[in-house]
């Protein structure tokens, strides 16, 4: 093997990544087309926001976990405020991740909020509001995916500084104990 070659990384788990496209692509080119061909506006409506919610279970509860190591979930306290909880994988373990997978989890959430943008702006443009409530809730499903991975993201990050100051203090405060014991 050259050693000016590259490695060329694969997916590591593409039956995932596959599924995590799927469902954005379907939304968005089901909406695309049926605006197109499908004159029945209730068809378009439910076909689209049951793909768009798909594809937000699927990156929440299963991509988000197996791609990127993270999860969210949001639950009301007792009360009654709003509560934020996150899942990360160990800190070993999110540094094995596949960086494809990553790369294409994080791009594809972002294009396709940015794609429901797009779509909005030409509902919008077209004065086609019953079409624009599709596009706001298909658009406030891949928010609320984005906003949640993000504060995931930033909660690990935040755990490992502390893991890490943690056992930097650790190993001092050792080295001084036994650098004072030996006296």
């Amino acid at each position: 093997m050259d050693p000016n070659q590259q490695v060329v990384e694969n997916y590591a788990n593409p039956r995932t990544c596959f599924f995590h496209v799927l469902f954005k692509a379907a939304s968005l080119a089901f909406y695309i087309l049926s605006t197109l061909f499908i004159a029945n506006f209730v068809i378009i409506f439910v076909v689209t926001v049951l793909l768009a919610a798909l594809d937000f279970w699927v990156v929440k509860n299963v991509s988000g976990r197996i791609l990127v190591g993270l999860r969210w979930w949001n639950e009301i306290n007792d009360l009654g405020e709003s509560v934020w909880k996150f899942e990360c994988l160990d800190q070993e373990s999110l540094a094995r991740m596949n960086k494809k997978d990553s790369w294409l989890f994080w791009w594809t959430l972002y294009l396709t909020a940015i794609l429901w943008i797009l779509l909005g702006i030409f509902s919008l443009i077209r004065l086609q509001a019953d079409y624009l409530l599709v596009v706001g809730v298909c658009l406030t499903l891949s928010i609320a995916n984005i906003v949640g991975f993000t504060k995931c993201k930033k909660d690990a990050k935040k755990q490992l500084q502390q893991f890490a100051s943690q056992t930097i203090a650790t190993r001092f405060s050792s080295t001084l104990q036994s650098a004072f014991s030996v006296v």
